[in-house]
C-alpha cells in the first residue's frame, strides 16, 4: 500500500532533475503520473519527446503507471490538454506539481527583454496555465486536490544575477498564498516548494562533489507526503528543502514604531526607523547551505 494509491498526478517539467525525481517518488507511492516535458534545454530553447518518454519508461519498468505529455506549460490549450489526457487515461486528477522552469541568468545592468520575458513566462505563466486547468477540474470533480508550486530562495530571499528568475519565483509564492485561501472550501491545498537540489539547471551553483548530498530525489519524499490525504490540513505554506533538511519559511512582522494619535512627520518617523535598524532581524530566514 502506498500513500498515493488511486491518485492521479500531473507533473510539469518532469523529464529530468527534480521533476523526474517527483514523478518517480509519487509513482512509488502508487500514483499514476502524467509526465509533462517540452524537452528543451536549460535556457528554454529547443524541444523533443525523449526526456518525458524516458521517465515514463522508468515508471512502467518499475511496475507503475504513467503516460507522456509534451505540451508547453505557457499555453492555455496545452494545459487544458494535459488535464484532459490525465482524465482520459486514468479517470481523474488529484495532484498537480508545477515544476517546469528555465534559466537565463545575467546581472540586471545586462538584463534584456529576451532574457527577462521567457523566464517570467515559463515560470509564472507556466504555473498559472496548468494550475488554472487543474484547479477548475478539481472544483468540478468535487473531491479536493493537491497543488504544489515551485518557487525558489532567489525569489523569497534573493540572489545575484537572477532578477528575472527571482521576480517570477516571488510571483509564484504570492500566487500560492492567494489561491490557498480560495481553495480551502473545496479541500484543495496549495503549497510552495523552494528546493536546493543539484540538477542540470543548478549544477553551476554547487561545488564539485555535492551531487549526492543535494540529489533531487532527496527533495521528493516530503512532496509526495504533501500530496497525500495525510496532508489535507496543510496549505498556504512555503517549504525550503535542501538535501535531507526541510525548513518552513514563514513571514514575521517586526514593529518599528507606533503612534496612538495624529500622524508622524517625515523627520520623526525617519528617526524612529534609523534608531531601530540595529534591532532589525536578518533578512535571510533560511539557513545558509554549508558545503
Amino acid at each position: 500500500m502506498g500513500l498515493l494509491d488511486g491518485k492521479v498526478a500531473i507533473i510539469t517539467g518532469a523529464g529530468g532533475g527534480l521533476g523526474r525525481a517527483h514523478a518517480l517518488a509519487l509513482a512509488k507511492e502508487g500514483a499514476a503520473i502524467l509526465v509533462n516535458d517540452l524537452g528543451g534545454s536549460v535556457d528554454g530553447t529547443g524541444a523533443g519527446n525523449t526526456m518525458a518518454d524516458a521517465v515514463v519508461d522508468e515508471i512502467r519498468n518499475s511496475g507503475g503507471n504513467a503516460v507522456a505529455n509534451h505540451g508547453d506549460v505557457t499555453s492555455a490549450d496545452d494545459a487544458q490538454a494535459m488535464v484532459a489526457q490525465a482524465v482520459e487515461e486514468f479517470g481523474r486528477l488529484d495532484i498537480l506539481i508545477n515544476n517546469a522552469g528555465i534559466l537565463r541568468d545575467k546581472s540586471f545592468k545586462k538584463m534584456t527583454e529576451d532574457l527577462w520575458d521567457p523566464v517570467v513566462a515559463v515560470h509564472l505563466r507556466g504555473t498559472y496555465q496548468p494550475t488554472r486547468a487543474a484547479y477548475l477540474h478539481m472544483l468540478e470533480q468535487g473531491s479536493g486536490g493537491r497543488i504544489i508550486m515551485t518557487s525558489s530562495t532567489s525569489g523569497l530571499i534573493g540572489n545575484f544575477g537572477q532578477t528575472n528568475y527571482g521576480a517570477a519565483k516571488a510571483g509564484i509564492a504570492g500566487f500560492m498564498r492567494c489561491l490557498a485561501i480560495e481553495g480551502v472550501k473545496a479541500g484543495i491545498t496549495v503549497n510552495v516548494l523552494a528546493p536546493n537540489a543539484y540538477s542540470r539547471m543548478t549544477a553551476s551553483l554547487f561545488p564539485e562533489g555535492s551531487e549526492e548530498r543535494f540529489a533531487p530525489d532527496k527533495v521528493s519524499p516530503a512532496i509526495a507526503w504533501l500530496c497525500s490525504d495525510e496532508a489535507a490540513d496543510i496549505t498556504g505554506r512555503q517549504f525550503v528543502i535542501s538535501g535531507n533538511r526541510v525548513t518552513l519559511l514563514y513571514p514575521a512582522g517586526h514593529t518599528i514604531a507606533d503612534k496612538a494619535d495624529g500622524m508622524w512627520s517625515a523627520s520623526e518617523i525617519g528617526q524612529k526607523i534609523r534608531d531601530s535598524v540595529a534591532d532589525w532581524p536578518e533578512p535571510a530566514t533560511v539557513p545558509k547551505l554549508i558545503f
